[in-house]
């Protein structure tokens, strides 16, 4: 009965360990975000980035790619960011702002959905119908965080809340 109770015991945590294996934490700014399945971390960044993580969503070719920005002493402020994301879109079916406490700190959560100017900083934009944006600005002592995620709307949807937990974690244990 020992040696059953055993082997069920280990055939359980072998089987749990995948559900683990994509936790991970992310620096940024000085501090440490927590996140979990379905993101999982690039192994390329990308320009100006500080960690790029991705996650697939069913029905999307792509992986969808959450980005981290800091830039020591700049970036910008809130607002000014805020208003950068929604200049990148076309058309704005829908955008909200909002402030969340995390641990003390203000956090602030920006989506917006509609026809979204896909592309590099610096060049030619492709748009791109019922896409979303969902972004996190997260104070520093010294500047701000800024995470950044993209994609077709439904999918975004799908992301929103271990989105929203992974923006508040660095705050919020």
């Amino acid at each position: 009965m020992n040696r059953r109770l055993f082997s069920a015991l280990a055939l359980l945590t072998l089987a749990a360990a995948p559900l683990h294996a994509q936790d991970g934490k992310v620096e940024a700014g000085g501090l440490t975000f927590t996140y979990s399945a379905p993101w999982k971390m690039s192994d390329t960044p990308g320009m100006m980035r500080a960690a790029t993580l991705l996650a697939t969503v069913d029905g999307v070719e792509k992986p969808l790619e959450a980005a981290f920005y800091f830039f020591p002493g700049g970036g910008g402020g809130v607002q000014a960011n805020v208003d950068r994301w929604l200049g990148q879109f076309a058309k704005t079916d829908s955008s909200k702002t909002e402030e969340l406490d995390a641990g003390g700190k203000k956090v602030t959560l920006v989506s917006a959905s509609g026809t979204y100017n896909d592309g590099p900083p610096m060049g030619a934009k492709t748009p791109k119908e019922n896409f979303s944006l969902l972004g996190a600005i997260v104070p520093t002592p010294d500047s701000n965080v800024f995470i950044k995620l993209t994609g077709p709307k439904d999918a975004v949807a799908r992301l929103a809340e271990s989105f929203k937990k992974m923006a508040l974690s660095a705050y919020v244990k």
